[in-house]
C-alpha cells in the first residue's frame, strides 16, 4: 500500500504523532489511535481547531499593584467572541486599568482565591462593570464565555457566573455612581513607590487619562 505525502500530513495533523500505525486509507474516515480520536475526519478536526483558535485571548497578563491588593494593567488584554456569537464585540481592557481581580468574598478565598485561573476573565468583566459599555447581563455572559475559554471547571464557572448574575447589581450601581462623581480607573501615571496606596493615588486627577 502506498501512503502519499498528503496522507502523512493528514495523519500528522490529526494525531500529532510521527507513527502512522492505524492509518486507514480509502473510503473509511481517517482515524488514529491517539488521544485526539474524538475527531473522526480531517474536517471535524479542522473545525474544532479553528473554533479553539478563534477562542484565543489576546495579550499576556502583566500587572503591578498598589500597597492594597489593588492592581493595574501594564499591558492591554483582549477577549474576542467565538464564531456565532454575533451579539458580542471584542473587549479590550486598556493599559492602566485598575482592578481588584475577582471580587470574591474573603470567606470563599480558600476555594476561589481572587487570583485564580479566572483572573484574566475577571479583569475583562471588571472593566465592563466599570466602563458599562454593555449591559450588565452581557458583561456577565462575557465573563462566563471567557472562563470557558480558559478551560475552567464547569462547576467553578457556574458558581462565579451565578454569583455575579444575582449579586453583581450592587457593584454595577456603585460603579455608575463613582463614575458620575468623577472617579477614574485608567492610569496615565504609575506609582514608583510600592508603598503607595490606591486610596491616595486616586485623589490626584493628573494620574489618570
Amino acid at each position: 500500500m502506498i501512503i502519499s505525502r498528503r496522507d502523512i500530513v493528514k495523519k500528522s495533523l490529526l494525531c500529532g504523532i510521527s507513527s502512522f500505525s492505524g492509518l486507514v486509507v480509502g473510503p473509511a474516515p481517517l482515524r488514529c489511535d491517539s488521544s485526539l480520536n474524538d475527531y473522526k475526519t480531517i474536517s471535524d478536526w479542522m473545525d474544532a481547531w479553528m473554533r479553539k483558535k478563534d477562542r484565543d485571548v489576546t495579550g499576556p497578563l502583566h500587572v503591578s499593584r498598589f500597597a492594597e491588593p489593588i492592581y493595574f494593567l501594564l499591558r492591554p488584554i483582549t477577549w474576542k467572541p467565538n464564531p456565532g456569537q454575533s451579539g458580542f464585540n471584542p473587549v479590550t481592557a486598556p493599559v492602566g486599568f485598575v482592578t481588584d481581580f475577582a471580587s470574591i468574598p474573603r470567606l470563599f478565598w480558600s476555594l476561589l482565591p481572587p487570583d485564580g485561573r479566572y483572573t484574566y476573565p475577571a479583569i475583562i468583566h471588571d472593566y465592563l462593570y466599570w466602563s458599562q459599555t454593555t449591559s450588565k447581563s452581557d458583561a456577565d455572559e462575557i465573563l462566563r464565555l471567557a472562563m470557558e475559554d480558559f478551560d475552567i471547571h464547569k462547576a467553578v464557572v457556574t458558581t462565579i457566573f451565578e454569583g455575579v448574575k444575582f449579586g453583581g447589581a450592587a457593584a454595577w450601581e456603585e460603579n455608575r455612581k463613582l463614575r458620575e462623581k468623577g472617579e477614574k480607573r485608567i492610569l496615565k501615571k504609575f506609582p514608583a513607590d510600592p508603598r503607595t496606596t490606591w486610596s491616595s493615588w486616586k485623589e490626584n486627577p493628573e494620574n489618570f487619562t
